[in-house]
């Protein structure tokens, strides 16, 4: 499933407003009037590619008589030096949004990129990657979609898609269990809750209490093992805290069933990507 299109058009709308401002007075000034021109955008490295929705919809904006080609879809591994997509047309107008189209390929196939290396690393477990709310303001909706793009699934888009009860939220409540309480009597039965365990002894609260799912928060591997062979399968796990590509693979075979990686948005480094003429 790809970004809505109005949240598309609303970040490539801010983007190119930033960017080009009352316009490219460098192009304006040095190219005349209908020069045409083909380029290329290269990556410089492996990667996933991610973000061809988006780039394809910031020329469109700009100039819907330039054209696109490309032989790679979102969600592909390409290997460095291929040409991931061309576009061709009036000269100005794609310099104009040379920079904006690189910055989000680069940011969304970087997401991409590095999900799917964490992926790769427990995929001989049942685990599964997950994404968080750290994520850059305003782009939220492209960067969980790129980390679908990499292999991963998303958690919470927002605060109002399901009930997290976190150490803050156990601190105000007291308790586990009293917080369970105030979440089960304000919402109806249909809405799963899940909850922030940091102990053994919260986990026990925690499931007398009635909750749908465990987030297990900075445990280490051996007490996350204790814990999973405790709970059984009676709900769903998800491991969380500190996780990186060296720790990904143990916690994922303690046998836990989601691991929530907030470094795959916030941490995630640009793809090296370049926008190079076609001679």
């Amino acid at each position: 499933m790809q970004p809505s299109s109005r949240e598309i058009e609303r970040i490539i709308t801010d983007s190119l407003a930033e960017d080009i401002g009352n316009g490219d007075i460098t192009s304006n000034a040095l190219i005349d009037i209908g020069t045409e021109v083909e380029l290329s955008f290269i990556t410089r490295e492996d990667i996933v590619l991610c973000g061809l929705p988006v780039v394809y919809r910031v020329f469109d904006k700009l100039d819907a008589a330039i054209a696109k080609s490309g032989n790679y879809k979102d969600g592909e591994k390409v290997a460095a030096g291929e040409s991931l997509l061309k576009v061709q047309g009036d000269a100005r107008s794609i310099l104009a949004g040379e920079r904006v189209a690189l910055n989000l390929l680069q940011h969304m196939s970087g997401i991409a990129t590095l999900t799917r290396k964490y992926v790769e690393q427990i995929s001989h477990t049942k685990a599964k990657i997950l994404d968080t709310r750290k994520t850059m303001p305003g782009l939220r909706e492209i960067e969980k979609y790129a980390v679908r793009m990499g292999g991963g699934q998303n958690h919470r888009m927002r605060l109002d898609d399901g009930i997290l009860i976190k150490d803050n939220h156990i601190s105000i409540c007291g308790s586990v269990e009293e917080a369970l309480r105030r979440a089960r009597v304000s919402i109806p039965v249909s809405v799963k809750i899940e909850i922030e365990c940091e102990t053994r002894q919260q986990v026990e609260e925690a499931l007398a209490g009635g909750a749908d799912m465990l987030l297990l928060d900075n445990m280490k591997p051996a007490l996350l093992k204790e814990i999973v062979e405790m709970v059984a399968g009676r709900v769903p796990l998800e491991a969380s805290g500190k996780v990186n590509l060296q720790t990904v693979r143990e916690i994922a075979e303690t046998g836990v069933d989601y691991i929530s990686v907030g470094a795959i948005t916030h941490s995630a480094p640009n793809a090296d990507i370049g926008l190079d003429m076609v001679f």
